[in-house]
């Protein structure tokens, strides 16, 4: 059996064969990064709420930005990149309403 995960040792004596297996421990988690990906999950679903968006963004990059540096990293990495792209929609959104109040 090859699986970079297993060793396998086996040793024959007379009509028996003893095998030996050892198994790779589990991986962790990363609840930081998890954590951050589904709060820029959910600012993206309930972006039509203005003060929970902007709290939901602040806290899914904040978390997303924590969990980059723990493993596995994939899911903060994509919670870090919604929300920066949240973050660049919420300051644009704000330009574009200071811009139309100053105009008037």
């Amino acid at each position: 059996m090859e699986n970079e995960n297993i060793t396998e040792k086996k040793e024959t004596t007379g009509s028996q064969q003893t095998v030996i297996i050892q198994q790779a421990p589990p991986q962790g988690s990363n609840g930081l990064g998890t954590a951050g990906f589904i709060l820029a999950l959910l600012a993206l679903i309930f972006c039509w709420v203005p003060v929970l968006d902007w709290i939901l963004w602040i806290l899914g990059l904040v978390l997303s930005f924590c969990g980059v540096f723990k493993a596995p990293k994939g899911l903060a990495i994509a919670g870090l990149v919604i929300s920066l792209i949240g973050l660049i929609l919420i300051v644009v959104v704000f330009g574009a309403i200071a811009t139309a109040v100053a105009s008037l």
